[in-house]
């Protein structure tokens, strides 16, 4: 399975903030939305990820408030991205790796989308379902007289 086939299931709704945008009007486009990244653009080019750890990290600094702190101030300015053809297997490990919840999917310095670890969990357990039920097919289909190979 590759990121493309994620992203076909899940949709193409991406929400984008400015660097430059109040880190506040940023956490209330995140709560509003219900979404726990935001990627950061500017002038058409990915320069950051903004997530709730860069946001809860944030406001341990600044005592529990944002203030009048910038996105560009919190952002993750070098997030890890994948391609369209990046293998899932690929994008769990890169995710394991830099403890990324949230990938931004390239496609030369065009954004595509976003996964999160959760769309690569579901994709996961999705396939091992599936999987499972072609099995129980498979053996309850199987002619009577004869037993079904040993796996």
């Amino acid at each position: 399975m590759k990121v493309s086939d994620i992203l076909r299931l899940k949709g193409n709704t991406l929400y984008t903030v400015h660097p430059d945008e109040p880190l506040a009007r940023a956490v209330e486009t995140m709560a509003e939305k219900d979404i726990g990244s935001l990627v950061v653009m500017e002038h058409g080019d990915l320069v950051g990820m903004l997530t709730f750890r860069e946001v809860i990290q944030r406001l341990v600094k600044n005592g529990g408030g944002v203030g009048t702190t910038l996105v560009r101030s919190s952002m993750d300015d070098a997030p890890v991205t994948c391609t369209l053809e990046t293998d899932m297997d690929e994008v769990r490990r890169m995710m394991l790796g830099c403890h990324a919840r949230y990938m931004p999917v390239m496609d030369k310095r065009m954004l595509m989308g976003v996964v999160s670890f959760y769309d690569v969990a579901k994709a996961v357990v999705d396939s091992q379902n599936f999987e499972n039920k072609l099995l129980k097919a498979y053996i309850r289909d199987w002619p009577q007289e004869e037993s079904p190979p040993a796996a």
